[in-house]
């Protein structure tokens, strides 16, 4: 069990990477198929947690995120969370789980010395539209630019670069780096060459991502401990039962992938 709390009071670096609607059926499958060899050298046993997120689509499940609540196991009794804001006075928290007296994690984090810092990738992190703004105000920093969006075949090596020159920058203080992975959100279909996105498309686009966040993991942990966060934010359906898209309440949308872990 991971002791949040006591990674904040000793001000380990935190990493947590959503990947923008990915399902757990695909991620699974592309474990199991080989395709994602460095995800399955740094998950937990190899493997992904299926859980279910608290939104269907990208803003609300983030705010959920960012408010404490990350996706929840399949089954009636859940562990300890790993973050949650102050409670009323007559609920209890487990004492491993960091308790922010702030409206966000974000805001708490900063109070406990945080830079909190976001490297976008769907246009929800883009600052383009007024809810483009919401999230990426919640960070003392953003970073957003198009060759990090889902229409860029190569945007996962550019976020990574990216997050990788940020953890340098602040490699003395400590750091919550949040990374929005957009290859794995429609549009995806040229991973497969057809133009189509498909479960096959998402899974091809999982594959090309695998290598950089290998990449980005053995980055940061080469130089500090850091604790990771591994999820989608909600799944996508393609066809199934007539539904396609986000928004709705299916199982392709609701079960994603989950990890998290502490680096040695």
């Amino acid at each position: 069990m991971i002791d949040a709390a006591d990674v904040i009071r000793s001000g380990t670096g935190i990493l947590f990477v959503t990947l923008d609607s990915l399902r757990y059926d695909v991620a699974r499958a592309a474990l199991h198929a080989g395709q994602t060899p460095c995800l399955a050298k740094i998950l937990p046993g190899g493997a992904w947690e299926e859980r279910r997120t608290p939104g269907t689509f990208t803003l609300p499940a983030h705010l959920a995120f960012f408010s404490g609540f990350l996706p929840k196991l399949p089954q009636p009794v859940q562990p300890p969370r790993l973050w949650e804001c102050r409670p009323p006075a007559f609920k209890t928290v487990d004492a491993g789980t960091f308790v922010f007296d702030a409206p966000n994690l974000l805001t708490g984090l900063a109070q406990h010395g945080y830079r909190t810092v976001c490297v976008g990738g769907v246009t929800y992190f883009s600052r383009e539209t007024p809810l483009g703004a919401v999230l990426p105000d919640m960070f003392d920093e953003d970073h957003w630019r198009p060759d990090f969006c889902s229409p860029e075949p190569d945007s996962t090596r550019h976020q990574v670069e990216h997050a990788l020159t940020v953890a340098e920058r602040y490699a003395g203080r400590p750091l919550f780096l949040f990374v929005n992975v957009s290859a794995t959100h429609v549009p995806h279909g040229h991973y497969t060459g057809d133009g189509d996105d498909s479960w096959q498309s998402q899974a091809a686009a999982l594959a090309y991502a695998d290598e950089h966040l290998g990449r980005l993991v053995d980055g940061l942990t080469a130089k500090r401990r850091w604790l990771i966060i591994m999820c989608a934010d909600h799944g996508d359906a393609f066809g199934e039962d007539g539904y396609h898209g986000r928004g709705i309440a299916h199982p392709t949308v609701l079960n994603v992938p989950f990890a998290a872990w502490l680096s040695e």
